[in-house]
């Protein structure tokens, strides 16, 4: 009987160590979250700068923009990509990326077109093209 009030107040303990007043838990399990939360972008380019060309911005009839250009992958199991996208006041940036080529089919000379329209950026004055942090293209927005 000793052996079992020792272990449930061993627990009881162990417990209350948990939920400490000072955040002992707690700030860990906020920075976690707060980390988990943080948007990560591409880091690593997989293009050369002789691997882009093209680029070009149009605004669509809602107000959104789109991106266009193109991008040069050797290898036919991948294909260019424009993935993520951020919008930031009058500002978007967008990041080329290198995708499974899922079509089954390649591109003419490996050169595949890319795109992306970017939602909510009817603001947006100016757009980044970055490759991981390399800036591939600075487009003006014209409406």
């Amino acid at each position: 009987m000793r052996g079992r009030n020792f272990a449930i107040a061993l627990g009881a303990a162990g417990l209350a160590a948990c939920n400490q007043a000072d955040g002992g838990g707690g700030a860990t399990n906020a920075a976690t979250n707060a980390a988990a939360t943080a948007v990560k972008h591409p880091t690593y380019c997989f293009f050369k700068d002789a691997d882009t060309k093209g680029w070009s911005i149009s605004s669509g009839p809602d107000g959104n923009v789109a991106v266009k250009g193109k991008a040069h992958l050797d290898d036919r199991r991948y294909r260019g990509d424009v993935g993520e996208n951020e919008v930031t006041g009058d500002t978007a940036k967008v990041w080329l990326t290198m995708a499974p080529n899922t079509t089954g089919y390649g591109a003419q000379d490996d050169w595949w077109d890319v795109s992306t329209t970017i939602p909510a950026s009817r603001g947006v004055k100016t757009v980044t093209v970055l490759c991981g942090k390399k800036q591939v293209a600075e487009l003006k927005v014209r409406r």
